[in-house]
């Protein structure tokens, strides 16, 4: 059997993240997520003593459309999930597909000197371990 060389979550993350305030409504997130090309947002800490949070489609569709709420008078805080879990870039992608696994999570942010520098989801994880598929 091949070893398999190491591959670091920064090799897969998603760099460019896209960010809102909690007090913004769905719609405001909807135009973000169109204009970040993105699935996912993360929610900006309120205070130093606060921890990001996220929002994604899955959210919108099952807390929003599913219940006919209007997303212009929905906000944000009251949708999204909250901590978010986070892992290091460091992480081998093996161990961070395990954690996904065991939360039942889909996605995460990548957190690097207590700042967010990316998202890694198994859309990534599963592109970057792959072997070429040339």
């Amino acid at each position: 059997m091949n070893k398999r060389e190491r591959i670091s979550v920064r090799t897969a993350m998603r760099t460019d993240v896209t960010f809102i305030d909690g007090s913004e409504n769905v719609l405001d997130a909807l135009r973000a997520m169109r204009d970040g090309q993105c699935t996912s947002l993360i929610v900006n800490k309120r205070s130093d003593h606060d921890e990001h949070g996220i929002v994604t489609l899955s959210d919108i569709a099952q807390q929003v459309i599913a219940k006919d709420r209007a997303p212009e008078r929905v906000h944000i805080f009251e949708i999204m999930s909250k901590p978010v879990i986070s892992v290091s870039p460091k992480m081998d992608i093996r161990y961070c597909a395990r954690l996904f696994q065991k939360f039942g999570i889909r996605r995460a942010s990548v957190v690097e000197d207590h700042k967010v520098v990316g998202m890694i989801s198994y859309y990534h994880l599963v592109l970057e371990a792959l072997p070429e598929l040339d």
